[in-house]
This record gives structure tokens, sequence and C-alpha cells, in this order.
């Protein structure tokens, strides 16, 4: 059941594809006409954007990370607890 699911995101991806890669034209055509013109603000701004756009995805991989990682932790606590009872009461 998982597998036409992924199978599907993939597909979705594919065709959303090439109208994404349409905008880096635009952009890259609006910011050396800004520059050109002298005001290179725009193309600061589009790097700052550009920038943000780069650090979220890993921002929330790290987040889903972290809280997996104290999850286990927490989970791995719990069964030296319950190992060490079950010790002391066959002891």
């Amino acid at each position: 059941m998982k597998n036409w699911k992924v199978g599907v995101l993939v597909l979705l991806l594919i065709t959303v594809a090439p109208d994404l890669m349409a905008q880096c034209a635009m952009c890259r055509g609006t910011v050396e006409s800004t520059v050109s013109n002298g005001r290179s603000v725009v193309a600061s701004q589009l790097n700052i954007g550009i920038l943000y756009l780069l650090m979220i995805p890993y921002l929330i991989i790290a987040s889903i990370g972290y809280l997996w990682y104290r999850n286990s932790r927490r989970e791995y606590e719990k069964r030296l607890e319950i190992t060490s009872r079950i010790k002391r009461a066959l002891s």
C-alpha cells in the first residue's frame, strides 16, 4: 500500500518540476536588470530568500531527527529500568 503512495508522489514531483525550473530564468533576468540599473538590493534580498528556502528542509529534518533521538532515548531508559526491576525481583 505504501509503494503506490511513493509512486504517486514521485510522479507528482516530476510533473511539477518543469514549472519550477522555468522561474529561474525570470529571477535571473530580474536580478540582472536591477543590478545593471544600480539597485543591488533586489539581488541581496533574492540571495537571502534562496538561503531561507535552502535552510528550511534541513531544519525540519534536524527537528524530526532530534525528536526521534529523544524518544528512543526515553524508551531505552524505560527498558533499563524494567530490566533492573526484574533482576531485583528475581534476586
